[in-house]
């Protein structure tokens, strides 16, 4: 395999020049409960530009994306999500791991091709193992997907969705233990609307004006002549080879030159002088998006991109989207959805393009520094429409939203701690810590494992470790009904967009704190990790709505407030950073009745008073 130069694979394939594909709608019969839908998850070949050699990949139903499965509020169903892939089916995905550049220089990831490394041969090896998770469904613990419960060829997973939950955008995907990564790139995800009477009184765009946009980025292998042959590449950066605690490589999260939507690199959509509706989704493993609109002189389009809903549903009014100071971007994590409108009444005639800004340049501009080499999303062109488009936009959206006030709801509380890379005792990886407060003073300082945090009420608190892996004894035990405040603190690294199964949530506030009392060396605190009142971090504008995937930024305790209510059994939470939830960044947690759980003796069952690892802002 030869080496390849910079600027040279991936600059063949010219953007904008195939149409935008949309999912078919797939609505499941509802008249009897016990008569399952099935979706079978099979080999496909796909072209994800016009100017590839088609692709390998894995699509639900045969396509991908998968169909939009598309249901009414209090309709229950049944899905058998069945493996159809035959025995001994190649695997999808190439993986290939390659040495970290230099600082300042474009690192591997924003190219295509191998750079001379040999394929993983267990990637190559894998068998089709496959759990599909519907991501935000309120359904129990035996219907979730969860990771270890994945089946082979010719077994189905029979999951049944309540669908009570209010109007909102779900999407699914694979989850199998350890493999999620490699499962998901070869794309296994689909989106799926719920709807409801509210929703329907908005009369938002619909129909030909109403589609998904599924944003996930590829990366290409190539031949022995340097060009594209259009196999997936799934091609990581080694930070450290041979880890000493390990024995593994530890590296980066994947992120792709190339980004798709609705599985096609780069798309056009023709579109009419009239209002859209998008139900944006990011389907990356790891990428981040700080997506821009551009018209045709590289500028920023204000007053015609409106975010109306995120991951648990409408907001309560529109958020605009203008580019300025409130929001620069449109900022969207590996799960986060986005529910947007977009107004092209004024633009006929015109094109604009949704592009991802680098951390060094314009919007528009490639920053293959920053790992932007191509910063193409899609492109839209305006033309006349038929008809005028009546629609007005509302001021409010969501008569039925109501802010949780923290002093106004009884809850409990939990302290999870994000560890920096290259912690003791981690392997290399961030993990996922969960905290117990320490109130009888028992605990020598400064250990491995113990934490002291002073909040923004200047009380230092001592809490220690309780778990650090998935298959620690469990921690969490929740009663169904109850409200809980789970604060999450990230003591440095990247940003980890954590996913809570089940329950929706709100944030409550972002707070900065100093880190630096955190000693990697030692695995704990030698002064606390204390509240930086200085650094005020206000919610953004498209925060205030029900969300169940939250970035929790370096240097931040981010404090998010939910109902556990609705199902039972045992879930998980977890980074959704693809990458670092394979390596261990997820945990379990269970939810059951409130009255059985008066007979737990703590046998092995997790804390259940809710009040584990009080986060020291309120009570």
């Amino acid at each position: 395999m030869s080496e390849v130069n910079e600027n040279t694979a991936g600059d063949e394939l010219v953007p904008y020049i195939d149409p935008l594909p949309v999912p078919k709608v797939l609505r499941p019969a509802s008249a009897d409960v016990l008569r399952e839908t099935e979706i079978a998850i099979r080999p496909t070949w796909v072209r994800l530009h016009s100017q590839l050699p088609p692709t390998l990949m894995w699509g639900y139903d045969g396509t991908v994306p998968g169909p939009t499965i598309e249901v009414r509020r209090g309709q229950r169903i049944r899905l058998a999500w069945t493996n159809r892939v035959p025995e001994g089916s190649e695997y999808p995905v190439t993986s290939v791991e390659v040495p970290v550049r230099p600082p300042g220089t474009p690192p591997a990831s924003t190219e295509p091709g191998r750079e001379g490394t040999v394929p993983n041969p267990d990637v190559a090896a894998l068998p089709a193992w496959v759990v599909t998770h519907l991501h935000g469904a309120r359904t129990g613990g035996g219907n979730d997907g969860w990771a270890d419960n994945a089946v082979g060829h010719g077994d189905a997973q029979l999951s049944e969705y309540p669908n009570d939950h209010r109007a909102v955008q779900w999407w699914y995907h694979d989850h199998a233990m350890n493999i999620t990564r490699f499962n998901v790139y070869s794309g296994l995800v689909g989106t799926y609307l719920l709807r409801d009477d509210e929703e329907d009184a908005l009369r938002l765009p619909g129909g030909e004006r109403e589609m998904p946009l599924i944003l996930a980025d590829r990366n290409i292998d190539t031949d022995d002549d340097g060009q594209l042959n259009g196999r997936l590449l799934h091609k990581t950066v080694v930070l450290d080879p041979k880890n000493a605690e390990s024995g593994m490589p530890v590296t980066l999260p994947f992120t792709g030159p190339f980004t798709t939507v609705n599985g096609v690199i780069w798309p056009y959509l023709d579109a009419e002088a009239a209002w859209y509706r998008f139900r944006l989704v990011n389907a990356s493993n790891a990428r981040i998006y700080d997506l821009v609109l551009l018209d045709e002189d590289d500028t920023p389009v204000p007053g015609v991109l409106h975010q109306i809903g995120s991951d648990g549903g409408l907001l309560p009014a529109p958020v605009p989207l203008d580019f300025d100071a409130a929001l620069p971007t449109l900022t969207v994590a590996p799960a986060e959805r986005m529910d947007l409108l977009l107004d092209l009444r004024a633009l006929a005639g015109r094109s604009l393009r949704l592009v991802n800004k680098g951390a060094g340049q314009a919007a528009g501009v490639p920053d293959p520094v920053n790992n932007v080499r191509y910063p193409q999303v899609m492109e839209f062109r305006v033309r006349e429409c038929a008809e005028p488009d009546d629609f007005v936009l509302p001021r409010v959206l969501s008569g039925s939203f109501r802010p949780y006030e923290h002093g106004q709801i009884q809850h409990g509380h939990r302290l999870i701690v994000l560890t920096t890379p290259g912690t003791v005792g981690g392997g290399g990886h961030p993990e996922i810590w969960e905290m117990a407060e320490v109130t009888d003073g028992q605990v020598e300082l400064p250990t491995d494992g113990v934490i002291q945090l002073k909040g923004a009420d200047g009380t230092v608190k001592t809490y220690r470790r309780i778990s650090r892996t998935m298959n620690d004894a469990l921690g969490f035990t929740v009663a169904e009904g109850a409200f809980e405040q789970w604060s999450f603190l990230n003591l440095g690294g990247p940003v980890h967009p954590m996913h809570i199964h089940l329950a929706d949530f709100q944030v409550m506030g972002r707070d900065a704190y100093n880190v630096d009392g955190f000693d990697l060396k030692l695995g704990g605190t030698r002064t606390p990790v204390t509240f930086d009142p200085t650094r005020v971090i206000p919610l953004a504008p498209n925060e205030h709505g029900f969300k169940d995937v939250f970035r929790i930024y370096p240097g931040q305790l981010v404090r998010v407030l939910g109902r556990f209510n609705g199902a039972y059994g045992r879930f998980m939470y977890h980074c959704h950073l693809l990458e670092h939830e394979d390596m261990g960044m997820m945990r379990p947690y269970v939810v059951a009745p409130a009255q059985a759980l008066k007979f737990d003796h703590m046998a092995g069952h997790g804390g259940h008073d809710g009040h584990n690892g009080h986060d020291g802002h309120g009570s």
